[in-house]
């Protein structure tokens, strides 16, 4: 049985897995990657997160749409006219832009999504708009490096914020909830590996 890698060779291996195989994933995996992110810190200790696993195809490709909509309409003129951000260079950013395609062709063919939200964050301060990640941010770190750890990859996702209204919808999402990121996770068709940064 390989050994497990350690905590710094978690967080420098760590990397955004874009391509995923639609291969199930044990229940016991994603348990475990839940727990990870109950146990980051929130502001306040008030641990209003809030995490939706979602499983349903037929849900996932209702969302991908908008997924998709976001890339046409925002993000790939972007990528397709910003220079490569630095320590990149052309040819790696060109990869990069694939992969995030990829991504966005076949969101909804990851097995699983996390979707990370906070409940009541309209409510904590008048300056929650901008720490109210704060208190969520730390879980879906964690949840990605566990993920990692369990040899599974994953990636942040927050395009779904340009079709907020739409995808909460779907998503049955209640009013005193906010989305503040989908992690879709899945057994990574690449390799990890160290980053050069």
């Amino acid at each position: 049985m390989p050994e497990e890698p350690g905590v710094f060779e978690i967080i420098h291996s760590l990397r955004a897995m874009r391509r995923l195989k639609p291969d199930p994933v044990p229940d016991d995996l994603i348990r475990q990657i839940l727990l990870a992110g109950q146990a980051a810190p929130s502001g306040g200790n008030n641990q209003r997160w809030r995490f939706l696993v979602l499983k349903d195809p037929e849900i996932k490709k209702k969302v991908q749409v908008y997924y998709k909509k976001a890339f046409d309409e925002v993000v790939g003129p972007r990528y397709a006219s910003s220079p490569p951000p630095p320590g990149s260079d052309a040819a790696k950013y060109s990869r990069q832009h694939r992969a995030v395609q990829y991504l966005t062709d076949h969101y909804h063919e990851a097995p699983v999504w996390i979707v990370a939200c906070l409940e009541d964050s309209a409510n904590m301060s008048p300056s929650a708009g901008r720490s109210a990640g704060s208190s969520i941010y730390p879980a879906v770190q964690n949840m990605l490096l566990a993920a990692r750890g369990l040899g599974l990859g994953a990636t942040l996702t927050t395009r779904h914020l340009f079709y907020e209204k739409e995808i909460d919808q779907i998503l049955g999402i209640p009013p005193n909830a906010e989305t503040f990121a989908i992690i879709p996770i899945g057994y990574p068709m690449g390799r990890f590996g160290r980053r050069c940064r």
